[in-house]
């Protein structure tokens, strides 16, 4: 495979991007929706987490640089960053013409308001103390396209929306975990970095158990022992990444556990939902 293809592999962040698309898909079957649109459902989503991704390492790129990150393409010269700037541009454009081509207007309003929120993200909210606030807009639209883009359109439960702001939140606070030292020399000030590594963590992992406890407790009926068990492993997993992370950190590593975390945490929930048929 030539080099500057698995430069825009590595350029569009594939842990999150791959994980989203899949956590899409495992919601658009579990919603009901048809291969058809599950498929409609997956092409749409990765387009956009394509959009993010390239983006943030288009706008990144001199900060990737200054701190030395030979995982980014574009600091390291794999990839330039003009074209994949066009190729952030063309995944952007994509995203609501493929939801409105096999999918419904609803819908592929709702997933644009995500992808302009994830881009806001890039710039300029980063740097703000509501950086925090495109997470949770952008994960809480995730499920609500899905369950839109059923036909007739109908509306996503409430409880729905407040478990995937509440991930997508954690998923901020542990995503910047890693890169807190050098954030803060290129001077990214954003919520997590005036919290700190400790607070980061524990908002992170807060985020994550409420999420998980609306999820098991906002459907209706009692929740089921699978649930009860999910909200275990909810509290013990990012527990466990941000000890891995911190003894990476001292190894010289960069402490990518608390994130990878909430990937677990993620797919955890998805398939809860799947397997009792609550996600409509």
């Amino acid at each position: 495979m030539p080099s500057w293809v698995l430069g825009l592999v590595k350029a569009s962040h594939p842990e999150p991007t791959a994980a989203v698309t899949v956590v899409a898909g495992l919601l658009a079957a579990g919603a009901g929706h048809r291969p058809a649109g599950v498929a409609a459902v997956l092409l749409t989503v990765l387009a956009s987490q394509l959009a993010v991704g390239w983006s943030n390492d288009v706008l990144d790129a001199h900060r990737d640089a200054a701190v030395g990150r030979t995982d980014k393409p574009v600091a390291t010269g794999v990839v330039r960053r003009r074209p994949l700037a066009y190729a952030a541009v063309a995944a952007a454009a994509a995203t609501p013409l493929l939801a409105l081509l096999f999918t419904n207007g609803p819908a592929a309003a709702c997933v644009t308001l995500g992808l302009v929120s994830a881009l806001l993200y890039n710039w300029p909210l980063k740097s703000t103390a509501v950086s925090v606030l495109p997470y949770a807009v952008s994960f809480g639209t995730l499920p609500a396209f899905v369950v839109l883009a059923l036909p007739g359109s109908p509306p996503p439960p409430v409880w729905l929306l407040a478990a995937a702001a509440s991930l997508g939140a954690g998923a901020h606070f542990a995503n910047v975990l890693p890169d807190l030292a050098d954030d803060a020399r290129t001077g990214v000030h954003g919520l997590p970095h005036r919290l700190g590594p400790a607070g980061s963590r524990l908002a992170a992992a807060g985020l994550l158990l409420a999420a998980t406890v609306v999820l098991v407790v906002g459907p209706p009926g009692p929740p089921s022992w699978a649930g009860l068990s999910a909200i275990a492993v909810a509290a013990l997993v990012p527990a466990l990444g941000s000890y891995v992370g911190r003894v990476s950190a001292r190894a010289g590593g960069r402490p990518v556990a608390a994130f990878r975390a909430v990937m677990v945490v993620a797919l955890i929930d998805v398939v809860l939902l799947v397997a009792n048929g609550r996600v409509g």
